[in-house]
């Protein structure tokens, strides 16, 4: 577990500091402007997605078909994230992304809804044996994903969430531990420059960080948990979208 966070913090900010000096592409792909009209980069989110994903398929203590299933899943997540954080619109909000790919319009977010929601099954059915629990496990992973994408609304929000949440996994011990110290490690090693308003996750990072919590806790518990976990999450998305369709 130690390993697994020092990795992740590791990665994380290495990968920062070496898109922040070289920003490829220039302003115009890294460079937003946040909640307080302040320019910012979004150098954070590549990094916490890479981070999250090497600790994941570096933890040792996880068979290998887990850890390649979690790493690929997260930077599935980051890579939809990061489309997203390049190439959306204003519409915001499942509805308005359904609605228009009932038109026969694929926007940005309903390439997240289904590339993460895919990359999420793809995770479970490697994580568990019965279809059920490979079905909730799913549930889990992409709803985490989107869940902790919600909170990315100020700075350290995400990150401080996922800190929070992660500590939960990191002492019950087990499997769990093991994958929940990748996003609490990436997150950690970003944290400063995101409070400081220097960098953001975006869509990239809160997506990544999101999708490690969710394998976490698909690691973590049984048919149970999984069911009470995927009820809370779907109920929480719901409950955002119809208060405010803005989000997501």
């Amino acid at each position: 577990m130690i390993g697994a966070l020092a990795t992740a913090a590791t990665t994380a900010r290495g990968t920062y500091e070496a898109l922040r000096r070289t920003r490829p592409g220039g302003p115009a792909v890294w460079d937003r402007v946040n909640h307080a009209g302040r320019t910012v980069t979004l150098c954070a989110g590549p990094a916490a997605a890479l981070g999250t994903a090497v600790a994941t398929a570096a933890a040792r203590a996880l068979p290998a078909r887990h850890r390649w299933a979690g790493a690929l899943t997260v930077l599935a997540a980051g890579a939809c994230g990061a489309y997203d954080d390049v190439a959306g619109d204003d519409r915001r909000g499942f509805r308005a992304h359904l609605s228009a790919l009932r038109r026969g319009e694929v926007t940005s977010g309903a390439v997240k809804l289904l590339g993460i929601g895919a990359a999420g099954l793809a995770a479970g059915a490697a994580l568990k044996e019965r279809p059920l629990d490979r079905l909730l496990a799913g549930v889990v992973i992409a709803g985490s994903a989107h869940a902790v994408n919600l909170l990315d609304v100020r700075p350290a929000r995400a990150a401080g969430a996922t800190l929070a949440l992660g500590a939960g996994g990191l002492l019950r011990g087990g499997p769990g531990a093991a994958l929940a110290a990748a996003p609490v490690g990436a997150a950690a090693a970003l944290l400063a420059d995101d409070a400081a308003g220097r960098t953001m996750l975006g869509d990239s990072g809160a997506h990544a960080l999101g999708a490690g919590l969710g394998l976490a806790v698909a690691g973590a518990n049984g048919r149970a948990g999984l069911a009470l976990h995927a009820a809370v999450l779907v109920a929480a998305t719901i409950a955002a979208d119809v208060r405010n369709p803005q989000s997501g």
